[in-house]
């Protein structure tokens, strides 16, 4: 079992740089706390290997995990993600222009995700990762296996939820909804699922061949 100084040194394997930080700093200070970095270098690892043309992203935030999903994606891929919060969008625009990322490259939808998933194309993308409304996770998870070809990856941000998801006394909705996220996850046949114990937990999936 790894101790809690071997889990910090995997957190920060892979070090953020400067433009990730001004993005993470500005992301606390308007409240969009962003992913941790292991959970960061772990989408780019992700998107990589799935060799991800197309990504979508619910929950932009300060671009802190849209610049890690972008890092790791094929040079001529699109990153599509979706947020509520058009401050935040506008900053994650920022983030990404300091990057090198414009044009093409960015497609950023302002809106509620469950207004906006259903219009995306069925089978039209390698990865989704979702980090918003934990009690809209199980309805994410529905979108994106839809939205996923096959061999396509979904992850969701904070599956541990600040280390009250394994504590089964702890009955408040944003924790019962992501247990039950994870079970869920588990148990659907078409799905491979892996828990990462980085930052707040990384749940992923890979869609399996129908």
């Amino acid at each position: 079992m790894a101790t809690p100084a071997s889990l910090e040194y995997a957190e920060d394997f892979v070090p953020e740089d400067e433009i990730l930080q001004e993005a993470r700093r500005r992301g606390i200070e308007v409240g969009a706390t962003p992913l941790l970095p292991g959970c960061g270098a772990a989408l780019c690892f992700l998107a990589t290997v799935a060799g991800a043309r197309s990504v979508v992203e619910v929950g932009t935030g300060c671009g802190v995990s849209g610049l890690w999903l972008l890092r790791g994606m094929r040079p001529d891929g699109t990153l599509t993600s979706v947020d509520v919060e058009p401050e935040h969008q506008r900053m994650a625009r920022q983030t990404f222009a300091e990057a090198g990322y414009s044009g093409s490259r960015i497609r950023l939808i302002g809106g509620r995700a469950l207004d906006v998933l259903p219009r995306l194309a069925d089978g039209g993308y390698d990865m989704v990762f979702c980090d918003a409304a934990k009690q809209e996770y199980l309805d994410y998870l529905d979108e994106s296996v839809r939205l996923l070809r096959p061999g396509g990856i979904v992850a969701f941000a904070n599956a541990l939820w600040r280390d009250q998801v394994a504590d089964p006394t702890r009955r408040d909705p944003d924790t019962v909804a992501v247990r039950e996220l994870g079970r869920m996850v588990r148990e659907d046949e078409r799905l491979r699922p892996l828990m990462l114990p980085l930052g707040d937990g990384l749940l992923v999936a890979v869609k399996l061949p129908d």
